[in-house]
């Protein structure tokens, strides 16, 4: 079923951004956009396309409640999380989280920001989370993968830059990256090399790969008149081994659909080679999420595909994620947030932005205008450093005869 905002498939195979589209509302765009996509994509994440099917009569065209219904908090593998009805996961939390980080340093970041800061605020500040229904810290919500980020950091006292060194290897550090993207708007290299040092801490090989490759389409989809061939293109350039090759292998297929629904099961079977969780989402092989330079995660190759299908349109990129199961939240929010940092929030279903605002009870405005702020001072910083680089340089060079 193709979303009724689907573009014509016979239009030009590329939506551009709109030239207009400024800083802030690209940036607005990408992170509400990120988290519409992670709410969306919440209740029915780690299912079946022909599970989510068979359990909402058909395919989901916007928010849905939990997926045991009122049974939620007891309800196994989901308990205790209210998953569902407009509540962001861990994916919006921990990229809001990054976004205090930049708030409080001011500049980029690095290894050592993350632990300065990052760590501390998931151990020490009560945040409001959705899914509990209350306030607690947020460690007490994020998975083990993510609290490898306090037992290597804190408890550990791991080199940051070497600590997500022996974590199970997924998208866990990617699923937050946008704020670094956009940090770095337009320059895609600075924002891939930006991001691997962020998530050295959190994740190792293809994962940490995927984080520097997610924030680089991030950053591409803020270049005025990008298409998402040219933040494909964008990524390609700067991924290595297994993430490129899946990307690639995902972008191949995605250009023969213009529609979610005929591209579901092609997407899944072009990025099954390089995937390690294999075909039961909830019980991966012994071989899974371990270190390897032949394989990538799921999730960003088949959210740059869906955006391909979608042919950059919002709504059908993210329904495509959602309705795709497995890790549906995460790939929705990285699909979400490029689609939003392509064409600003203006592409972001207003009903939709604030059903999950009210629902999940943030602002989630307040932590785009933080890191607009932000990435201006960034750039001035960044525009003294390369001036003085420059002067220094053509001292160095110049010829003493």
């Amino acid at each position: 079923m193709t979303p009724t905002s689907a573009p014509d498939p016979t239009a030009s195979a590329d939506t551009a951004a709109a030239p207009c589209a400024t800083l802030d509302d690209r940036i607005t765009g990408s992170l509400v956009g990120a988290a519409v996509g992670d709410a969306l994509g919440g209740p029915v994440e780690g299912w079946t396309p022909e599970q989510i099917t068979e359990r909402h009569g058909g395919r989901i065209n916007g928010v849905v409640g939990p997926w045991y219904g009122d049974d939620w908090r007891t309800a196994r593998p989901i308990a205790p999380y209210h998953k569902g009805d407009g509540h962001v996961t861990d994916d919006t939390l921990m990229t809001h989280a990054l976004i205090r980080v930049y708030a409080t340093v001011r500049d980029h970041l690095d290894a050592y920001a993350v632990a300065d800061h990052l760590v501390p605020d998931l151990i020490a500040t009560p945040r409001w989370i959705p899914e509990l229904e209350a306030e607690a810290l947020p460690l007490q919500r994020i998975f083990l993968a993510e609290k490898w980020l306090v037992a290597r950091v804190h408890y550990g006292h791991v080199d940051p830059r070497e600590a997500g060194s022996g974590n199970i290897v997924n998208c866990g550090a990617a699923m937050y990256m946008a704020p670094v993207g956009l940090v770095n708007a337009a320059a895609p290299a600075a924002a891939y090399a930006e991001a691997l040092d962020v998530a050295a801490p959190h994740q190792s090989s293809y994962g940490r790969e995927a984080a520097g490759v997610f924030a680089a389409a991030v950053a591409a989809a803020c270049v005025p008149g990008a298409t998402p061939s040219s933040v494909v293109d964008a990524a390609l350039g700067l991924a290595k081994d297994g993430t490129r090759a899946a990307i690639e292998a995902v972008a191949e297929t995605a250009a023969r659909y213009t529609d979610f629904e005929s591209a579901l099961a092609p997407l899944r079977a072009a990025v099954a080679p390089f995937d390690t969780v294999g075909p039961d989402y909830r019980s991966p092989s012994l071989a899974a999420r371990r270190p390897s330079r032949l394989h990538a995660i799921e999730e960003l190759p088949v959210a740059l595909g869906m955006l391909l299908v979608a042919r950059g349109d919002f709504r059908h990129a993210v329904l495509g994620s959602v309705n795709y199961g497995r890790d549906c939240d995460s790939i929705a929010t990285m699909a979400g947030a490029i689609a939003g940092a392509l064409h600003g929030e203006s592409a972001v279903p207003a009903a939709w932005s604030k059903t999950v605002a009210e629902a999940s009870r943030l602002d989630l405005h307040a932590p785009a205008r933080t890191l607009a702020e932000v990435a201006r001072e960034v750039f001035v910083r960044d525009t003294e450093r390369r001036r003085a680089h420059e002067a220094a340089f053509r001292t160095l060079a110049a010829d003493p005869r």
